[in-house]
């Protein structure tokens, strides 16, 4: 039996619309994995979607199944009025051909943040024009609306460039209204990576936790502790964890997170697939320490 979203299709966007009026927190909605759908003043930015099966369906008669362990929690087509939806890396739970054309689709007047250095497999896989995409490479910016998007380079399991020195593998801090978030995308730690985020005063880190056990045979990231202590180490004022209960042989248990979490007195938030978060400092009382 899947785990169930909290809440799922037409019922969770019109939650999402019902908070479109309240421009005094920003709205950040779990959608399964890595990806998360940002809302503030109206505006909505769109993290790492994977919001289809084709992982399972590609991998079904093969030695490494992706069984689905969590419910659908909203059909790409469902979503609109998306500003900027983003891809930290071309793999496909976080570039998904069957999530991002009809999101494309359907929004028009989207930008696609990726990393600078995957514009021509992005493009191919999407099917999109190669100029779309915004290209950004860590330490460089972009401004969309009113959210501003910084590059961070990631682990997975290299710190991987092409031949122009752009990194394959990033995350994303992206700041607005006084607020910043930070998205690592895939990634284990490298050396300087808690130096790198520290200057950002980040409020809000969006961590893996799944680990890295080469058994899997696929790229690994944060296990439980370390994004605990990565939190820590950064200063996050929350950590919210991500990439688990999504396929049964890559996954984590994320109450060993809130015990590491716990441990060192770092405060997060566990979500389940289709729950809101709102802003940090609307929810000083109920984030957990």
């Amino acid at each position: 039996m899947l785990i169930p979203a909290i809440k799922k299709d037409e019922a969770l966007i019109a939650e999402m619309d019902a908070c479109l009026s309240n421009d005094d927190v920003f709205q950040l909605w779990w959608l399964g994995q890595s990806g998360y759908l940002l809302q503030w003043k109206k505006q909505r930015v769109l993290i790492d979607p994977y919001l289809s099966d084709s992982l399972t369906k590609k991998y079904l008669a093969t030695n490494k199944p992706h069984t689905r362990m969590s419910e659908l929690v909203v059909k790409p087509e469902l979503l609109e009025n998306i500003l900027v939806v983003t891809s930290s890396h071309n793999h496909t739970d976080h570039l998904d051909g069957e999530t991002l054309m009809p999101v494309i689709k359907n929004n028009p007047a989207i930008k696609f943040v990726i990393p600078e250095a995957n514009r021509a497999f992005v493009a191919e896989r999407v099917k999109c024009d190669l100029n779309f995409p915004v290209g950004l490479n860590d330490s460089k910016q972009v401004t969309i609306g009113d959210f501003t998007f910084i590059g961070v380079p990631a682990k997975h399991n290299e710190l991987e460039r092409d031949e122009h020195g752009n990194s394959r593998f990033m995350g994303y801090v992206i700041k607005f209204g006084g607020h910043t978030i930070y998205h690592s995308g895939d990634t284990l730690w490298f050396d300087g990576m808690a130096d790198l985020l520290k200057p950002f005063n980040v409020d809000l880190a969006l961590l893996p936790v799944n680990g890295n056990d080469p058994l899997r045979g696929v790229a690994g990231n944060l296990d439980c502790c370390e994004a605990a202590q990565l939190g820590k180490e950064i200063g996050a004022h929350c950590v919210i964890p991500c990439h688990y209960d999504m396929f049964t042989f890559n996954t984590a248990n994320p109450e060993d997170f809130a015990k590491a979490c716990e441990s060192i007195e770092q405060p997060y938030k566990i979500l389940r697939g289709g729950e809101a978060f709102y802003s940090v400092t609307a929810l000083k009382t109920s984030v957990n320490v």
